[in-house]
């Protein structure tokens, strides 16, 4: 993946080769800090508002005080796509510390935080999202307060690279069996045509893309249940999917030793990837016309 040369530094934009802070910064000596990431679809953000809304949650559960509003933040980061010329598609990854000062656990006074923001090409992962992707399972030991979208992601680091050295595309986690989340998406289970998956509770990242499949889970009146599920359950799963900003909605077809169903993505699935992809505006539906 490519980055895009001009970068969002606080209020400012400068070329990434300029972007320094001193050795002494929160988010590298603490994980002190929260971060977004934001899909784009030929040029055009996705699931902007809610992306953005998040980053203010997170940063007032960890008591960071924004320097900009909503709207100010919203105009700096529609003015990075512009001053990149981006048309294509990719992802926005943008970043908040509490800022640079000498290492003490306690917060500093009169330090503003580190933030910046930047693109990178990201081009859609056709043939998974056609044929879905084999996961692991690993319990879950992260904190308890993982609504919060923060720097501090070592145990998810160490599912993804589990799943990765088992070939796997991601890690289902559970605690003392019942599922939670995968290690950077949303999962859920399908039987009997109807959508069961961990309650939003500070045991899960709420997920952005999970706000839309809510909401087209009632536009297809696809029952939605916000009822968590166990490992046993999946083997007796008639589909299983997860979702995140660049994964979109991804069909799972196989856990651990076990093939879900028949091995192939399923209806409920295929009809929220369409619905995703005519929701984020995505040419000539990619995925549900070939599958």
């Amino acid at each position: 993946m490519s980055v895009y040369p001009i970068i969002m530094t606080q209020s400012k934009f400068i070329h990434q080769d300029h972007l320094s802070y001193p050795f002494e910064e929160r988010g590298l000596q603490f994980g002190d800090g929260i971060y977004e990431v934001i899909r784009i679809y030929n040029g055009k953000y996705y699931l902007f508002e809610e992306h953005v809304d998040r980053l203010f949650r997170s940063a007032a559960a960890i008591k960071i005080n924004l320097p900009f509003s909503k709207d100010e933040l919203s105009n700096l980061l529609l003015q990075l796509l512009d001053k990149n010329k981006m048309k294509t598609n990719g992802k926005v990854y943008m970043q908040v510390t509490r800022g640079s000062a000498p290492r003490d656990h306690v917060f500093p006074i009169d330090v503003l935080p580190n933030i910046y923001a930047y693109i990178e090409d990201l081009p859609r992962k056709l043939e998974n999202l056609r044929n879905g992707v084999n996961a692991i399972t690993e319990r879950d030991i992260r904190w308890e307060n993982c609504y919060i979208k923060s720097l501090n992601l070592l145990p998810n680091v160490l599912a993804k690279q589990a799943a990765k050295e088992n070939g796997c595309y991601e890690a289902i986690l559970h605690k003392d069996g019942l599922v939670t989340e995968c290690s950077s998406s949303n999962v859920y289970l399908v039987k009997d045509g109807e959508i069961y998956t961990h309650p939003t509770t500070n045991n899960i990242l709420y997920g952005c893309v999970r706000m839309a499949i809510e909401r087209f889970a009632r536009e297809l009146n696809i029952p939605f249940h916000e009822d968590g599920f166990t490992v046993e359950d999946i083997g007796m799963a008639d589909e299983l999917f997860l979702s995140s900003s660049t994964s979109e909605i991804m069909p799972i077809v196989k856990v651990d030793n076990t093939q879900i169903s028949n091995g192939k993505p399923g209806k409920v699935t295929k009809l929220l990837q369409a619905a995703y992809e005519k929701d984020a505006l995505i040419n000539e539906n990619e995925v549900t016309q070939t599958t």
